[in-house]
């Protein structure tokens, strides 16, 4: 349960938002002025009543307990998730002042929640109870499965000899022929399903325009591509988590079919990368029992915000369910056994050598590996010419960090909160640097997001 005294604090209401508009606006709802008929209850629920432009208060409540993060609901017309009223609400609630007493919930607020929660024992219930498949779907499944291995095959094999042509031809070419090429190459491997491999022949496009050095990185990348068409090819051969995860990487869907593992989770980061079509958010959690990291992944239509959201650190007790694939961190948030709370945890930390180690073995299991997550311990930020570099306190190594977190507020955020003292870190550590996504003060101290 989520008594009265464990409140989150405002910068973790304010990582919610979904947009800078939104931080802005709920802000200045974030005062007893607009609110009304404002109550919480032991179970995770918030309510209130917020003067609007109309002649009615729009109803706002919020299940902080919610089974796969916090949920919302609105009397207003927009369409952020969460509105600007739901996170004025939770600033309010979060103040801690006695302006959100306990209470019972209004009718319009109980009827909500205990929709949301029948609904999701509903769910509970069919997936521990669920029957399989008839003989008849699970051969159609496997008519489906088989037809689009073959699809992806014949793309693979065109892909191979593109990438032939073009070695053949010279790099320069990849220059003049300029980004339709990859497109229309791109365009084939969605009709061949497999979004994996259109995904990174697009990428491919954009590197003769990416500045000085282009033809070391082009030809670094088609190897890379190359190294995944070969590993389809011949994925019979190999071991059987390499193939999990040649086969997540070229597109094809997977579930989370490791068994469930139970722990007090701490969320370590949160964040979202946005483009025309989608905004994906991942979500890094770090188990206190197991000291094992998970990545949770989710999706939303272009302008709206994706669920779950958790806001930096907070801990859940709940089960995770890992997806296969050798090196893999993504899992599946499961069952929750207390709603999110703010927790005094911290991550175990490593030294930068360390860090840097610890990605090269991570390539011996998936080689297409952008990065893996990382806690630097006792670390501090230094310049290094026109970048900064994460240097150990007690040694002679230190990271990079990537050029884009280098152009980041986050970067001043995290130099501020050292001023030379050493920090623990975490961050995405890979072939391009280190990105630091939270860090905590060396003495007692809340986690400062930094994305």
């Amino acid at each position: 349960m989520t008594q009265q005294g464990e409140r989150w604090t405002t910068d973790q209401v304010l990582a919610l938002a979904p947009d800078a508009a939104s931080r802005k606006a709920g802000s200045k709802l974030g005062g007893a002025g607009p609110w009304s008929g404002v109550g919480s209850s032991d179970e995770g629920t918030v309510w209130g009543l917020c003067k609007g432009s109309g002649s009615k208060p729009y109803q706002t409540v919020v299940d902080v307990a919610g089974e796969s993060g916090p949920a919302y609901r609105c009397g207003c017309p927009s369409r952020k998730f969460p509105c600007k009223h739901a996170i004025g609400l939770l600033l309010l609630w979060a103040g801690g002042d006695g302006a959100v007493p306990p209470g019972q919930a209004p009718d319009w607020a109980e009827q909500w929640i205990a929709g949301r929660r029948e609904r999701a024992e509903e769910k509970r219930t069919a997936q521990s109870s669920g029957s399989p498949a008839g003989p008849g779907e699970s051969e159609a499944a496997r008519r489906r499965a088989e037809q689009r291995a073959e699809r992806i095959t014949g793309g693979a094999t065109e892909l191979e000899q593109r990438l032939t042509d073009l070695l053949r031809g010279g790099l320069a070419g990849a220059e003049r022929a300029g980004y339709g090429l990859w497109e229309e190459t791109a365009a084939r491997m969605v009709d061949a399903q497999a979004p994996g491999l259109a995904s990174r022949v697009r990428e491919l496009g954009a590197v003769p325009s990416s500045g000085p050095g282009w033809p070391v990185r082009l030809l670094e990348e088609c190897a890379l591509l190359h190294l995944l068409d070969q590993g389809w090819l011949r994925r019979e051969r190999l071991p059987e988590g390499l193939a999990a995860t040649v086969r997540s990487r070229v597109g094809l869907p997977a579930s989370a079919a490791g068994p469930p593992v139970r722990d007090h989770w701490l969320v370590l980061a949160q964040y979202d990368t946005v483009d025309a079509r989608l905004t994906t958010r991942r979500i890094w959690l770090y188990g206190a029992e197991t000291h094992r990291a998970a990545l949770l992944l989710s999706y939303g239509a272009a302008g709206r915000a994706p669920e779950p959201a958790l806001p930096v650190g907070l801990a859940l007790e709940a089960e995770v369910s890992a997806y296969p694939g050798t090196g893999q961190q993504r899992a599946a948030l499961g069952r929750q056994f207390a709603p999110p709370a703010p927790a005094e945890i911290r991550p175990r930390g490593v030294t930068t050598s360390q860090a840097a180690a610890r990605y090269g073995d991570a390539l011996r299991g998936d080689p297409w590996l952008e990065s893996v997550p990382v806690t630097l311990e006792r670390v501090v930020p230094v310049p290094d010419g026109d970048s900064w570099q994460l240097a150990d306190a007690d040694g002679d190594t230190a990271l990079p960090l990537t050029p884009a977190a280098g152009n980041r507020p986050g970067l001043w955020r995290l130099v501020a909160l050292s001023g030379g003292a050493p920090l623990t870190v975490f961050g995405e550590c890979g072939h391009r640097g280190f990105t630091p996504l939270t860090a905590w003060p060396s003495g007692p101290g809340p986690a400062v997001p930094l994305h």
